[in-house]
């Protein structure tokens, strides 16, 4: 298994690892190192190595310089550099598009090359017999890392597991290469995937239009792992309101995962002085983000800031029984693309928290609330919305609760065995019958 980041924080990369590893799967996970360093450790009984990035020597190398000591100094200097880079930055996209067509990637971001760099060699050593390539970014090793073992004369299954909707996702870098050049990188490598799972089926019939593919994306929901008792050995989950501080009368929020402007915490900070007394409970990777950092200065120009409280993330299985001791979840996400056709994480581990949910009125999830009866939906950005639909919750949540109980409850189906077996199946499909090696190759591997 494949993936872009450090592994701590990411559930979905987790609970596959693991649950394919106790499925009988021998499991080793690639990460990136943060620290600069290889790590090693065992998630159950799946390795995890953690790698160092390998950065591009020479230019490059003097450019993320540059770029760093203008993020350092910000102000003025670095917004007019912003805004000087523009139209470069979109003639390059233009020219390289035009000449490389879904190549262009290469010139556009040859930092994807550094994962290549990272990983290629070690995939190669282990000689996997299947390769599942997390998110778009990993998409291009898995690729070139099964046409390098199907040229040797060794199959190699890939599977790629889309987290998102690429072209609906807010660039994660402010230049305007970024997502051009990303949405090139997957349209060269799609075709070399065996198989393509996602998270929803919003996004899975998104995905095989998009791509004009032949089999409909597997669903895979980002459900928590809640069957049965914790193993005996399992540490008990922190108790959200001891973190916090407050008692059992106080009317606690939740909210947990990635703090970024677009997940809309503003908008619960600046619900809160029309919500007297409620507090928030933001459960967060990094409390020392300057997004963060920005939202509690806010808060305290507000009056608020004694009313929100930051908790650090805890293990994956013992997420759902911190948030149980919250009154209600909040996703107050904006209204991008790709938050419009997602079920994400955290909307599942709500639901088995037992809380009412307070969404913004993003389609899938918003449609699925309604439906439920779960919780209620308000106007994404909209404070007043957002604080008429607290109060509501708050009044009466055994109203919302009710959900969950009963024939009807779509717990049993929200949880991750039932996804992994999806998972099982699908690996076992895919190997059953290998096909003759060689079959496909890709023109360019690891050089440029």
């Amino acid at each position: 298994m494949l993936v872009d980041n450090g592994v701590e924080g990411d559930s979905r990369v987790q609970k596959t690892a693991l649950s394919a590893a106790g499925a009988g799967w021998d499991v080793v996970l690639l990460g990136c190192s943060p620290t600069g360093a290889t790590q090693r450790w065992q998630l159950g009984r799946a390795e995890v190595r953690l790698l160092p990035l390998c950065p591009a020597p020479g230019a490059a190398a003097g450019t993320a310089r540059l770029r760093a000591r203008l993020l350092a100094r910000g102000g003025p200097l670095l917004r007019a550099a912003r805004w000087a880079r523009r139209p470069v930055e979109h003639a390059q996209v233009w020219f390289w598009r035009a000449v490389l067509r879904d190549r262009a990637w290469r010139r556009l971001e040859p930092g994807l090359w550094n994962y290549e760099r990272a990983f290629g060699a070690v995939i190669d050593e282990l000689a996997p017999d299947l390769i599942h390539a997390h998110d778009f970014r990993m998409l291009g090793v898995g690729a070139r890392a099964a046409a390098r073992a199907r040229a040797a004369g060794r199959p190699v299954r890939l599977v790629w597991d889309a987290h998102e909707y690429l072209p609906g996702a807010k660039p994660r870098r402010d230049n305007a290469r970024w997502l051009p050049a990303h949405l090139a990188h997957e349209r060269e490598y799609v075709p070399y995937a065996d198989a393509v799972v996602t998270v929803s089926p919003a996004l899975a019939g998104l995905l095989q239009r998009r791509h004009r593919l032949a089999e409909r994306p597997a669903v895979v929901l980002n459900a928590p792992e809640v069957t049965g008792p914790p193993p005996a050995d399992a540490a008990p989950a922190p108790d959200l309101r001891r973190l916090c501080g407050l008692d059992a009368a106080t009317p606690l929020l939740v909210y947990s995962g990635s703090a970024t402007v677009q997940r809309g915490l503003g908008t619960a900070v600046a619900a809160l002085p029309r919500l007297g007394g409620v507090h928030l409970a933001l459960v967060v990777g990094d409390a020392g983000t300057p997004y963060l950092r920005q939202l509690l200065a806010t808060a305290a120009r507000r009056g608020v800031a004694e009313r929100i409280h930051l908790v650090p993330y805890v293990p994956h299985r013992q997420v759902p029984a911190l948030l149980a001791g919250a009154d209600a979840g909040i996703i107050p996400l904006h209204r991008w693309p790709n938050h419009e056709i997602a079920l994400i994480t955290k909307f599942f581990e709500y639901s088995h928290a037992r809380l009412p949910i307070v969404v913004s009125d993003v389609r899938t999830m918003a449609d699925t609330v309604r439906a439920t009866g779960q919780g209620e939906v308000f106007r994404a950005r909209d404070v007043a919305g957002f604080a008429r639909a607290v109060r509501a919750v708050l009044a009466d949540p055994g109203r919302y609760r009710a959900a969950y109980d009963g024939p009807d409850s779509p717990l049993p189906a929200w949880t991750w065995p039932a996804q992994a077996a999806r998972l099982d199946t699908l690996y076992r499909r895919l190997l059953a019958d290998r096909p003759a090696a060689g079959a496909r190759t890709i023109e360019e591997t690891v050089t440029r």
